[in-house]
């Protein structure tokens, strides 16, 4: 009935074939991330775009000031992008609603394709940075939508393993552009070596354009356009995802638990995501908007957008010796995601955020240590230890850090605000990752390796945050977070109850209890809208 749709993919392939999708948008998100930095220190950029140079060759015989303006344009020229991220993740809150998934990520791709193709024909500073404010923009929309997408499309033992493996596309994205930005660079003098790193995020762009659209909606978005009636549409993608009929059993029992608390809590307003009650609506969003701003002030992006500069510049290596360890941290990077895939619904988010920060906290000690020695020795010893220990903090960063932030939220959140309060939380992830991209060169001209200093101190703070009020996420259903949001008696209590509530769902995804007669007394007393909760069962 229903085999013709989403290029006639069903069950397994169907799935695959959504996290291919998604994973082409993640590769390019990272790619993004990465490429600029990788071009930083070229000669050919440098002579494109001299007022940004803060290599040694450009800021020797300036004074002070004039090499601090030098640091100021080029952190406001980089972090540009990740304004034009925050502003796509607040326009989400806005559209993401009224559009749907598909449309969003069809939008921002093409708005990513014309920031792109600004940014790689630039001869002039102002065109640059016009071209990574939009593509920013059209990125912020993606950030903000491709993991609400994925994670509502997913069954719930998967949905851990599926984005944490599309974050680790994500930084298959960044080592790739830094392999591309030095294999590249032996094209000097050549603008070749940088406009084409540049403008290879095309690809990725009209890949995601060509496929988006023929991929299945999110069906708990289906649900949600109540004045439409398009559950009918709504079963049709449970159909297909589950590879079953539509009288199955499990699947109208899941389109079932899915209209409950739809009908029960309506569509949400802006409003709606500071509204306290049983729900907890505030809590969660500040829960989501807090994991993603404290994945910022970790510092990763200290690393990922200046790793060549930092070697060449802090450490003093070479130009090419710093691309070929940028590019040999950013695949380290990548490898070192593979464990949290396997890890995420083993051991449980929460272990692997702590170990994270801790790891974190630790190394950015030691590098702030070594550098400050390798400033006033000749040896090459603290050098070697500082440019060891950013592949360290990677590792820590890749384990906890990386994929959680983007995966918690999309569980945490309840349904009628999930698109704007996902979108909220992910500018959070851009406001703050623009800050630390704007202050690096400024910090770094300023007062050197005490900069590592600060970030130490962050993710010291962050780690006693994550053990008291996040709860744990793992193996539990959308809707069963709502249960344990519903049941808890305040900040504090929601970890507990996250241990204690049975299970509706085994490891592989077994039903082990019947969730809809919990779900609909929960939010007929949370929200007191009994009558609408009657008429979802009456049906």
């Amino acid at each position: 009935m229903f085999g013709s749709k989403y290029l006639g993919l069903r069950g397994r392939k169907l799935n695959i074939a959504i996290a291919a999708v998604a994973g082409v948008d993640m590769l390019l998100f990272g790619f993004d991330q990465g490429v600029v930095g990788g071009v930083l220190t070229l000669d050919s950029f440098t002579a494109t775009f001299p007022e940004i140079c803060t290599t040694t060759a450009c800021t020797a015989g300036m004074s002070p000031a004039a090499a601090n303006h030098q640091s100021v344009l080029q952190g406001v020229s980089v972090s540009s992008y990740n304004l034009g991220c925050f502003v796509g993740a607040l326009l989400t809150i806005v559209l993401g609603d009224r559009l749907g998934r598909k449309r969003c990520i069809f939008g921002g791709s093409l708005i990513m394709a014309l920031g792109a193709v600004l940014q790689c024909s630039a001869f002039a500073l102002p065109q640059l940075i016009v071209g990574r404010v939009i593509c920013g923009m059209g990125n912020g929309i993606n950030t903000s939508t491709v993991p609400v997408w994925q994670a509502e499309c997913s069954k719930s033992h998967r949905r851990g393993p599926t984005v944490m493996a599309e974050l680790c596309i994500v930084v298959g994205g960044v080592a790739l552009s830094y392999w591309l930005d030095y294999a590249f660079s032996f094209l000097e003098p050549s603008s070749t070596a940088w406009r084409v790193p540049i403008a290879f995020q095309l690809l990725f762009t009209l890949t995601v354009l060509a496929t988006i659209m023929f991929m299945p909606e999110s069906p708990r978005w289906l649900v949600l356009q109540q004045e439409e009636n398009r559950e009918a549409e709504a079963l049709e993608v449970l159909c297909a995802i589950y590879d079953c009929e539509p009288d199955d059993a499990f699947v109208n029992a899941e389109l079932e638990a899915v209209r409950v608390v739809a009908r029960a809590t309506s569509q949400g307003t802006f409003k709606d995501l500071f509204a306290m009650g049983k729900t907890k609506n505030m809590q969660r969003t500040l829960l989501a908007y807090g994991i993603q701003a404290m994945q910022q002030i970790t510092g990763i992006n200290l690393i990922t957008y200046y790793a060549a500069t930092i070697y060449e510049n802090e450490i003093g290596l070479s130009g090419n010796m710093s691309r070929i360890l940028a590019a040999c941290n950013g695949t380290e990077y990548f490898i070192a995601m593979f464990p949290a895939i396997f890890l995420v619904e083993r051991i449980g988010r929460r272990p692997l955020l702590l170990i994270g920060s801790i790891g974190m906290s630790l190394s950015m000690a030691v590098l702030a240590i070594s550098t400050s020695i390798a400033s006033h020795s000749t040896s090459s010893a603290p050098g070697i230890v500082a440019a060891v220990f950013l592949f360290v903090f990677n590792t820590f960063f890749a384990l906890g850090w990386c994929g959680l932030p983007w995966l918690i939220p999309t569980e945490l959140l309840p349904l009628e605000i999930r698109a704007k309060a996902s979108a909220l939380a992910t500018s959070a992830d851009w406001i703050f990752n623009f800050m630390v991209v704007m202050i690096t060169p400024v910090a770094f001209n300023s007062i050197g390796w005490r900069t590592y200093i600060i970030f130490a101190v962050f993710n010291f703070a962050i780690t006693p945050v994550v053990y008291f009020f996040y709860p744990e996420t793992m193996g539990r259903s959308l809707e069963e977070m709502d249960l344990i949001f519903a049941r808890s008696s305040g900040w504090l209590d929601t970890v507990h109850e996250a241990k204690t509530m049975p299970r509706h769902y085994g490891r592989k995804g077994e039903v082990l209890r019947d969730m809809l007669p919990e779900v609909r007394e929960e939010l007929e007393v949370a929200d007191g809208m009994s009558k609408v909760v009657a008429q979802s069962v009456g049906e």
